[in-house]
């Protein structure tokens, strides 16, 4: 246990968000995504980002995104810039994923310490 808490509070933090997206909310989807990509690429703490499509496969999301940070530190100072850039435009993520029909599955991973 004390590995996995170490690479938390020491490494990297890869925020993995995967979407069932319905082909009518396809290109509203991505436009919110990018949007908050953008606003991501400019913070402290991040490293890259993927916007990942499914084009093969029985999988059912169809839609993912990693964005790795830093650290936990750098996620946490990220979330409420995050969330006042929303509400300075009037999004709200839940409500649009929920009018569209959208599902998410949405997670903070690490990675796992080699043995």
């Amino acid at each position: 246990m004390n590995d996995i808490n170490q690479t938390v509070n020491g490494g990297s933090v890869f925020r993995v968000d995967k979407f069932v997206v319905p082909a009518a909310a396809r290109e509203e989807i991505l436009v919110k995504v990018r949007t908050t990509h953008e606003l991501l690429r400019q913070q402290q703490g991040f490293v890259q980002d993927f916007l990942l499509e499914q084009f093969s496969g029985p999988g059912e999301f169809n839609l993912v995104t990693i964005v790795e940070w830093e650290s936990q530190a750098a996620v946490d100072k990220v979330v409420p810039i995050v969330k006042a850039a929303h509400e300075r435009v009037a999004f709200n993520p839940q409500e649009t994923i929920a009018r569209l029909g959208v599902r998410a599955d949405i997670a903070n991973y690490q990675r796992i310490p080699e043995a």
